[in-house]
């Protein structure tokens, strides 16, 4: 018990010698941005549309098309289309401001209808029109 007691002391003085007790700058403001200006004088960045309706429909032909419908600021912006097992992946983005149709995109996609329609018609590209009731 008496050799542990001065260890333990030893041992306390050589943690607290450890410590940096060196001054510390504090910045109110902090360091200086050097993008500041263009950051504040960027254009306002603007958010991919929002998915509105997720809906599945059975098409002629007996396929099933996945369509999300989008919108932007409460209008209609677009949507994104999925042909069944066949997985053809299309986007449309033009959408009419009345919001019903058609939808038109790359390479001839397009869909005619609105997310709330019980049925739409949608072109895949390279393929004929095909009507689908949701």
């Amino acid at each position: 018990m008496t050799i542990r007691l001065p260890l333990l002391a030893l041992g306390a003085v050589l943690t607290l010698s450890a410590c940096n007790d060196g001054g510390h700058t504090i910045v109110q403001q902090g360091p200086a941005d050097p993008m500041a200006n263009e950051i504040a004088n960027a254009a306002p960045v603007e958010l991919p549309p929002a998915i509105a309706a997720s809906k599945t429909y059975r098409c002629d032909g007996n396929k099933v098309v996945e369509i999300d419908w989008t919108e932007r600021n409460g209008k209609p912006a677009g949507a994104n289309f999925r042909v069944g097992a066949d997985t053809i992946k299309s986007t449309v983005t033009t959408a009419p401001a009345e919001g019903t149709g058609p939808y038109t995109g790359e390479n001839g996609a397009a869909i005619t209808g609105t997310k709330d329609a019980a049925s739409v018609q949608v072109t895949v590209p390279g393929q004929s029109a095909i009507t689908c009731r949701g």
